[in-house]
């Protein structure tokens, strides 16, 4: 799944500039594409692919049976390593995959001879029991977690240390070399979703048994690109795949596309830069002013970069003498304060929760955080998402500082009397620290105390999974457009270390999510996702905040760049034009 923290702002230092500064001759020189991360890389292992960042720049490495349309909005499911889609048995219990001939794992030295080999059906049977195996702790099992018969069987064996890997699993059968058949437990309608996920990615074994613990350092896939160099804290660099089995871009798209330049590449063979850099700056600022040196060839809007870059939701005459153009998009996301309801006392006391949730101004926090894009959230349910209601109303939204402090009493701690102070973890950046002082403002007006645990990315995500975050701020990024891939973030089961970071627990919750999954989407299943909404905003685990709207500006130089955070493997799709940046930059 993918977690994205809101990471921003800090002056830029000496170090940086200097260390972003020896790229111009590599921008200028070569045919390549330069952007940013704001977090540290952890590893590049798929089946540890738990944030944004981690899969944008893993899922140029790894490839997926199955991918979307990279320009169609709603977004269209179509083969990547398939060569179409499966077949399905009546009673849609049993999936087979053919996979696409001729593709191979990219050269490497875990092969004879230093030379890739064919992928086959067995490939995606280990890769998909890596996942499963409790002693890598993935947190991407909950992709196949009741789903595939025999899988968790096997699974617990393993756990029992009463089995083996190489054990079949029989819901897992390699036909041939090239057919895959997969059989489900129960009805799965998301199945075909969680396949383009890059948890679900084939990997091969060879690397695996050669490097070990370290092959999450060592990436070997069969994507349009591969890794050349990492320097950790600093920037990972990507090359074209030589043996990459091709592809080529879209000749259709959705409404504006063509208007927008989107259809020129239409039937061209992919990729069509040599070479990706993404360089891991955490801050915003450093990002932004490497940005408009040119350094980068997109980046999103820092809100303190926001009204001197946009106005009246266009860019201002001097951006636009710049070369600049400005992306708008939605965000299939929610961003999110989690409690967490193992905790003995924020956990277990509902009048609490609710007195913190209208102690927080949040009216006031996107208009200073966000600049205004951003819509309210009342519920995990973004828009344009199945269940989401436009007039649906969270009654703890509304700022009500006498209702807090009156929830508060009845919480048993009036004035805050007697109420330790509550811990509060955020990921350490500067607008982290300033959305997170805000908040500690918010709630001393009702006299809660807050200290502000700020820790590196993975700190923070290995608080998470061990349930040591009392408190805790992140966003969601939906991995597929359906409304059960939030709803399943509150699931029981999925308690951490698995997506449910609020360890929330509730058997009625957790009955009508299982009853969601047996069902196609439809008015049926939408009201199930409505009550389950009910639910949520009458137990209150998180106190949902926003759903942004993205924000981006791209150098004119970059063509084909269409956003979309559930959508990976994009880069292949991005195109630099050497001439005209070489015209535009003289300008900044």
């Amino acid at each position: 799944m993918l977690k994205k923290i809101v990471m921003i702002s800090a002056l830029l230092t000496g170090s940086l500039v200097a260390s972003l500064g020896c790229t111009k001759k590599e921008a200028k020189d070569e045919n390549v594409v330069q952007t940013a991360l704001n977090i540290n890389l952890k590893g590049m292992d798929p089946i540890q692919a738990s944030d944004q960042p981690s899969t944008e720049v893993q899922s140029n490495i790894y490839e997926t049976l199955y991918q979307y349309h990279y320009l169609k909005r709603p977004l269209e499911l179509e083969p990547l390593l398939a060569e179409g889609m499966p077949t399905v048995s009546k009673d849609g219990l049993t999936f087979t995959f053919k996979i696409k001939p001729g593709v191979r794992f990219q050269d490497s030295e875990v092969f004879p001879e230093k030379k890739g080999r064919d992928v086959t059906a067995e490939d995606f049977i280990y890769s998909w029991k890596r996942l499963a195996d409790p002693r890598l702790k993935s947190e991407g099992f909950w992709i196949f977690d009741g789903k595939i018969k025999g899988l968790n069987e096997w699974r617990d064996k393993l756990n029992k240390g009463e089995g083996k890997f190489e054990d079949p699993v029989v819901g897992l059968t390699a036909v041939d070399p090239l057919t895959l058949k997969v059989d489900l437990k129960v009805p799965y309608h998301q199945l075909l979703y969680v396949l383009t996920m890059t948890y679900s990615a084939v990997v091969p074994k060879e690397a695996v048994e050669k490097y070990g613990e370290e092959f999450l350092n060592h990436p070997v896939g069969t994507g349009p690109y591969a890794l050349s160099n990492w320097t950790r804290g600093s920037k990972v660099e990507l090359v074209k795949n030589p043996t990459w089995h091709g592809g080529t871009y879209p000749t259709s798209g959705g409404e504006g596309d063509e208007a927008a330049g989107l259809l020129e590449d239409a039937g061209k063979s992919l990729p069509f830069v040599d070479k990706v850099v993404f360089h891991e700056i955490i801050e915003d600022q450093p990002r932004w002013l490497n940005f408009i040196k040119g350094t980068l060839d997109f980046a999103s809007v820092p809100k303190d970069n926001f009204d001197s870059t946009i106005a009246n939701n266009e860019l201002t005459p001097e951006m636009i003498a710049k070369g600049l153009v400005l992306i708008k998009y939605p965000r299939a996301e929610v961003v999110y304060m989690g409690f967490n309801m193992e905790d003995p006392i924020i956990g277990k006391n509902s009048n609490l929760r609710e007195a913190l949730c209208y102690a927080y101004d949040g009216k006031t926090a996107t208009q200073k955080f966000y600049n205004n894009m951003a819509l309210t959230a009342h519920s995990p349910i973004g828009p344009d998402m199945d269940g989401w209601d436009s007039e649906f109303k969270n009654p703890c939204k509304e700022y009500d500082v006498e209702k807090a402090k009156a929830l508060l009493a009845k919480a048993g701690y009036p004035g805050g009397k007697g109420l330790a102070p509550i811990e509060y973890n955020v990921a350490s950046s500067t607008t982290s620290r300033q959305m997170a002082e805000y908040l500690a403002q918010q709630f001393a007006v009702i006299g809660v105390t807050v200290n502000i645990v700020a820790n590196s990315w993975p700190q923070f995500t290995d608080r998470l999974r061990n349930k040591k975050a009392q408190m805790y701020g992140i966003a969601w990024v939906a991995d597929y457009p359906d409304s059960e891939n939030m709803m399943q973030l509150l699931y029981g089961p999925n308690s951490s270390p698995g997506p449910n970071n609020s360890n929330y627990n509730n058997p009625q919750f957790n009955k009508l999510y299982e009853q969601a999954l047996k069902l196609p989407p439809g008015a049926k299943r939408t009201e199930l996702y409505k009550k389950m909404r009910d639910i949520f905003v009458k137990d209150l685990p998180w106190i949902p905040t926003v759903h942004r709207i993205g924000v981006a500006v791209r150098h004119g130089w970059l063509h084909n760049l269409k956003r979309n955070e559930t959508l990976n493997g994009y880069y292949k799709y991005l195109r630099v034009d050497l001439k005209k940046k070489s015209e535009l930059k003289a300008k900044l």
